[in-house]
């Protein structure tokens, strides 16, 4: 009997856990010796038709100016195409003009993001997975071309964003 009730309360947990909902990626930053996992502040499907908006807020790190910031996303995320964007300080405190890199070979997991020179500071690093969604006029009414086949953009479909706290920023 009692083999019987655990093997019972096993099979009730298995199923359980395969109906529950699967949870958004979440992706890894890494820089001056500490990491984060960053959930979505916002996630989709690929064609944009069922987002959530996960209350994931950016993370933050502490990091020192000249330091890369290593990403790494799972498959969910580098099987589809996906990109890094940085803003940077230079030396000066000047805002430098954003930077971005996508990925769409399906195979890279990992990026590094190295500043332009020792002094600069990445301040914020964010991910985007790519999605498509439907493109809708000024009225929003479907665009579809002369087959009547509808038009797809691409977009975000997916967004993960890294803060970067500089030490001349810090409450210590």
């Amino acid at each position: 009997m009692r083999r019987s009730v655990v093997a019972l309360v096993a099979v009730g947990a298995a199923v359980l856990t395969g109906c529950s909902a699967p949870h958004p990626p979440e992706v890894t930053f890494y820089t001056d010796g500490e990491s984060v996992a960053a959930p979505p502040m916002d996630y989709c499907d690929a064609l944009r038709t069922e987002c959530s908006v996960t209350g994931g807020d950016p993370v933050v790190l502490d990091s020192r100016p000249g330091r890369p910031v290593q990403i790494s996303v799972p498959s969910e995320i580098a099987e589809t195409p996906w990109l890094v964007i940085v803003q940077s300080l230079d030396p000066e405190g000047n805002l430098l003009p954003m930077r971005q890199e996508v990925f769409t070979d399906g195979t890279t997991h990992a990026h590094t993001v190295v500043p332009e020179t020792f002094g600069h500071q990445p301040l914020v690093v964010e991910v985007q997975q790519l999605g498509a969604a439907q493109a809708v006029d000024s009225e929003n009414n479907p665009v579809v071309d002369e087959n009547g086949d509808p038009q797809l953009v691409v977009s975000p479909r997916g967004i993960w964003s890294l803060q970067l706290d500089p030490p001349e920023q810090r409450d210590d």
